[in-house]
Parts: structure tokens; sequence; C-alpha cells
């Protein structure tokens, strides 16, 4: 029996990873409109949220960003530009013939949950499904580590992503997020990652 883990320091000699896709920026109705067109057209979709970073205990937390990744593309969604959640969002995360893959959804979805109420369906934790792999981490940057040997910055994590214009490094590391959730899903899918030669692999009889 193994598992497979990376540490700190393995982490941090790995080539950094850059997103090379394309990036559609959503800040009014019209352009959610083409997009959500164009997202449903898919049957698997990475996503992730980003929200107003919050310092002082007691502060609320809104999502003021959406992403949603194919395979070649990551659509930001600026919730906090286009006046919340559209009707048509709320069918998109209730479309259970769509899978949306991400991390951490559970605290996803409380957080969208508190601007609006719907039914999650159709949504995939990687956390929960890297597990039949060995994978022990369950963070995305050390899990996309370990599945394709790079590193994914993580340096724009705590920046504000309600300010009035999002700099190109936010849309870039917005758009990885999403997008890497997608990749490593379909990677491990496809069974190109083969969990017993991975160079992280921890014996438990140790």
């Amino acid at each position: 029996m193994f598992e497979i883990s990376i540490s700190k320091e393995q982490l941090a000699i790995l080539p950094v990873e850059t997103y090379n896709g394309k990036i559609v920026l959503i800040d009014n109705y019209n352009s959610f409109e083409k997009a959500i067109l164009e997202l449903n057209k898919h049957s698997i979709v990475g996503i992730d949220t980003e929200s107003r970073p919050v310092f002082k205990k007691g502060q609320p937390s809104y999502v003021a960003l959406v992403q949603i990744a194919t395979s070649d593309a990551c659509y930001l969604i600026r919730l906090n530009k286009i006046g919340g959640i559209p009707h048509d969002l709320i069918k998109f995360f209730e479309n259970a013939n769509i899978m949306k893959v991400g991390l951490s959804l559970r605290d996803d979805i409380m957080r969208l949950h508190q601007m609006v109420n719907f039914e999650p369906r159709g949504f995939l934790d990687l956390q929960t499904f890297v597990k039949q792999y060995h994978i022990r981490d369950n963070g995305l940057q050390r899990i996309y580590a370990i599945v394709f040997g790079k590193h994914i910055s993580k340096s724009q994590k705590l920046t504000n992503w309600a300010q009035p214009t999002l700099t190109e490094m936010q849309q870039k590391y917005a758009a990885i997020d999403a997008w890497a959730c997608i990749t490593v899903y379909n990677h491990l899918i496809t069974g190109q990652f083969n969990p017993n030669t991975s160079p992280y692999k921890i014996s438990l009889d140790e």
C-alpha cells in the first residue's frame, strides 16, 4: 500500500505552469449571455470562484468572480459587475448533464448560496476524486504538481477581486485555477497518470 504526497521543498523547485488558453472577461450582461450559450455546449468544465479577501472577523465574503473553463478557454464572470448571479447561471449550476469539476466545492457553493438559493447538480470535487489514484494531498497546487510536475503560482490569491479592473496577472491566475481542475480530471480519466511510477510515492509500510 502507498500514497502520493509532494513536500513543500519538492514543490518549490518545479517549473511554474503558465496558462496559454483564451481568457474571456465578462463584466456585463450582454457578454454573459453569449458566454453561457457557449458553455452550455460542453459536457465537462472546470470551475472556481474568487471572493474579495476578508481581514476582519465577521465580515462577509461574497463571490466576486466565477471562473468556468473548457479545455482551451476560460470565462471570467464578474458577478460584482453584472449585478449578482444571472438566472441562466443558476440553471447552469443546476444542470446535472454538465459536469463541473472543482476543488473545495463545498466552500464555493456555500458562498454562492449566500447570494442566491439553488440546487447544485453535476459538481465533482477533485479532493475526493483523486483519492482513487492514491493522491493524499488535497490542494490544487499540490495535486497539479503531482500529476504534471509543474507549480501553479498562488501570488494573486489575496488580491482584491472586486476592484474596478482586474489586472492581467489576476486574470491569468483566475483562469489557470479553473483550467487546472478540468485538465487534471481529463488527464486522470484517460489513464495518462500512473500512480505506481510517481516520484512522490510513499510506502505506508515505512
